[in-house]
């Protein structure tokens, strides 16, 4: 709804309220309409301002209404009435003005916004464009190259931004209703000729073919497959080259193709899967809505390496304070001049003062002692971290929380290593930590489920889309990744060569294949994890047994590549080989090439030519299978769960909806016969033989992903 008063004598004030965000629901536009014409008929009302209760403008749609029957006023009326109105109307922007919301505010004759706003026109992120009139109106009023950048890749920018932009005509630090109302009151009975954004020419660059031709190419290189940024720079280019009416037609056929695509509907399933995975539970049943957090002024982290670093500016940036432990004198200064760094460029990015002061450093893991929550981020290895958690739990005040960023280690083990094991918890960062936006929080048998809940109240903090998740080796993201590789190491060995199983899984959306992030990654982290388990067995041996652990089958092909001393971009030789180490161009290695061609040899192998179906097939249904397993065993409570996680964290497009809702669209009988086909044709990979939940969800008719926790919650109570 909205409410109507007049103030200052002169002018109307519309106010939005639709809590949380103000969205543009059907009761709003319906409130809008009929505020708007009730102060343009009063003769006192000289200036109309709209605004938001609550400190926020508009959030912009609303997303729950999307696949709807359509009621309400429609939102490009709406906002032409307010352009087409006769006496001066100011939007009033606090918050986060998105979307629609930003598209209502251009609607506007001028934009006063409070300093610590931010606006944005994100519905390429939900696989739509902006579809009331943003495309047309803001390369309008900022120009072409501007209007890409913000419409294509759905950022948000700061208040000063932009008013550096042009987006709006003035910031204030104070009210930002009064500065508005004033400003209002100051524009009263101007002309609005000059006002009125979609009567203006859009500027047209002189080699405007040239920049849509290098924004296009720009943009398909990185939406790798998702239509929405392709079709954002179709609108633009109707907004510079034709008519306002006719580039309104344009932008209107182009979101009918959108709105019902797969795409979209993938995007906003992960949207609010988001959602989903903040309303956590747990095994024990302990969750979100019945667990309290504590609160956490001072944080600490352990180990200054490189993810130490990044968690050390997640924490600083989120407004903690922050000491950060590094024993080491020369990596604790080189420590000190990288989070400095990085500090000082994402400060710059968002228009504020880095910092810098939230952070104290220092080689004594004493100095955690007053710290609320500690993170644990030294090397992967067990002893030491049991160690660092033995001198925390001396060192630390009763009640601190102690979290291990660990990847893979046990975290019952690590708190069995403590005086109160319900403390600890996993905070599963991914590099580069303060970049990166999924946070796994793991909870062990012992967990408390205020320990939990303090994490992920955290995590949400630090702006993370963070995940509950249950102990197991892996967790759930590289648990499932494990199967994901190791298909894609079977594949050379049975004819596949790097290439061809990265173009097929970067051809599907990820930005890159298996071999290249390893070679990205460094090949001796994997290495040195197999070489830990007993997997990785020095020599070129053959035989039947030089292809075999615990009695399932294992490729060697990546142990024997490192002991050649090729561990990547940083050596300059991998699974491909660069110009120089530290190089990030791969180039087809003929070396490499030979080896897989000896290795066969060696081992009786026979290449076959092997499709890019089949790539994707093995090393998608094995990841999914692997996620099976996980719902059946209780380590993700959902399938919306593991999806956040692969999305966010691990480069699955987005525009396919994670890898479980990707499943439920390919069809769960068909993930299930070819998996069967697989298992059959591989025997000794048991990755391959079906889960008994992805069996009983195709027997109960393969329900649709959002139902798959009931068949889940059936399932464990039959057991």
């Amino acid at each position: 709804m909205a409410q109507y008063t007049r103030v200052s004598g002169f002018v109307g004030l519309i106010t939005l309220q639709n809590p949380p965000v103000n969205a543009l629901s059907a009761v709003v536009r319906q409130g809008i309409v009929d505020k708007v014409k009730t102060a343009l008929s009063d003769p006192k009302v000289k200036s109309v301002v709209i605004c938001g209760q609550n400190g926020n403008f508009c959030g912009g749609a609303d997303i729950k209404e999307f696949g709807a029957e359509m009621t309400g006023p429609p939102l490009i009326p709406m906002i032409h009435a307010i352009e087409a109105a006769n006496k001066p109307m100011v939007a009033a922007i606090e918050g986060n003005t998105l979307g629609g919301g930003l598209e209502l505010a251009l609607g506007c004759h001028y934009r006063i916004a409070h300093s610590k706003a931010r606006l944005g026109l994100p519905e390429v992120t939900l696989g739509l464009l902006p579809a009331a009139g943003g495309s047309q109106r803001l390369p309008r009023l900022i120009g072409v190259p501007d209007a890409l950048d913000l419409i294509t890749t759905g950022r948000h920018v700061t208040a000063a931004e932009a008013l550096q932009l042009g987006i709006v005509d003035q910031v204030t630090d104070s009210n930002t209703v009064d500065a508005a109302v004033k400003f209002a009151l100051s524009v009263a009975g101007q002309s609005l000729e000059a006002r009125r954004i979609s009567t203006f020419p859009c500027p047209r660059p002189p080699d405007l073919d040239a920049l849509f031709e290098e924004a296009m190419q720009k943009v398909r290189r990185g939406a790798r497959g998702a239509m929405a940024p392709v079709a954002c720079v179709q609108a633009v280019r109707a907004a510079a080259t034709l008519p306002y009416a006719q580039g309104m037609e344009r932008e209107r056929e182009l979101m009918a193709t959108l709105f019902t695509s797969g795409q979209a509907r993938a995007l906003q399933y992960i949207f609010f899967a988001q959602r989903a995975a903040g309303r956590w539970s747990m095994s024990g049943g302990a969750s979100w809505d019945t667990s309290k957090p504590r609160p956490v002024n001072k944080a600490a982290v352990i180990g200054l390496g490189t993810m130490g670093r990044g968690i050390t500016v997640a924490l600083a940036q989120t407004g903690l304070s922050v000491v950060a432990v590094e024993t080491q004198e020369k990596q604790l200064m080189e420590a000190k001049q990288a989070v400095t760094s990085m500090l000082e460029r994402g400060a710059k990015r968002r228009g504020a003062a880095p910092a810098l002061d939230r952070i104290s450093y220092s080689q004594n893991i004493q100095a955690v002692a007053d710290a609320d929550l500690v993170i644990e981020a030294v090397f992967e290895d067990m002893a030491l971290k049991l160690e660092v958690f033995r001198q925390l739990s001396a060192f630390c005040k009763p009640g601190t929380l102690l979290c291990t960023n660990t990847s893979v280690l046990d975290v019952d083990e690590l708190a069995r290593g403590t005086p109160n094991p319900e403390l600890v918890v996993g905070m599963h960062f991914f590099a580069p930590a303060h970049v990166m936006k999924l946070l796994e929080v793991v909870y062990g048998k012992r967990s408390s489920p205020q320990a939990v809940a303090t994490a992920m109240q955290l995590g949400k903090k630090m702006g993370k889309a963070s995940v509950a998740v249950g102990n197991c080796r892996g967790f759930v993201g590289n648990r499932m990744l494990r199967p994901y590789v190791e298909q894609a190491f079977f594949l050379l060995e049975e004819g596949a060569t790097p290439e061809l199983v990265d173009d097929a899984l970067e051809e599907f959306g990820f930005p890159m294949g298996v071999f290249r992030m390893s070679d990205l990654s460094g090949l001796d982290v994997g290495w040195r994890t197999r070489k830990a388990a007993g997997q990785a067995q020095p020599g070129g041996a053959s035989g039947p047994t030089a292809r075999i652990r615990n009695g399932s089958r294992y490729s060697p092909i990546g142990d024997l590549v490192c002991e050649q001393g090729r561990f990547g971009q940083k050596t300059g030789r991998g699974w491909y080989r660069y110009d120089k180490p530290g190089s990030r161009v791969a180039r087809s290695d003929p070396w490499l090439h030979s080896f897989l061609e000896q290795y066969r040899a060696r081992h009786g192998l026979v290449a076959r030519s092997i499709d890019p179906r089949e790539v994707l097939e093995r090393c998608l249904y094995a990841l999914i299978n692997e996620g099976f397993r996980v719902l059946e065993d209780g380590i993700a409570a959902g399938p919306e769960d593991i999806d956040v996680i692969y999305v966010f964290g691990y480069g699955w497009p987005g525009h396919r909806g994670g890898p479980m809702f990707y499943a439920s669209t390919v069809g769960l009988a068909r993930v299930l016969e070819r998996l069967e086909h697989y298992h059959q044709a591989h025997p000794d990979v048991p990755d391959l033989r079906p889960c008994g939940l992805l069996r009983r969800l195709v027997a109960s008719g393969s329900p649709p992903v959002h139902a798959w926790r009931e068949v889940i919650k059936k399932l464990r109570s039959q057991l």
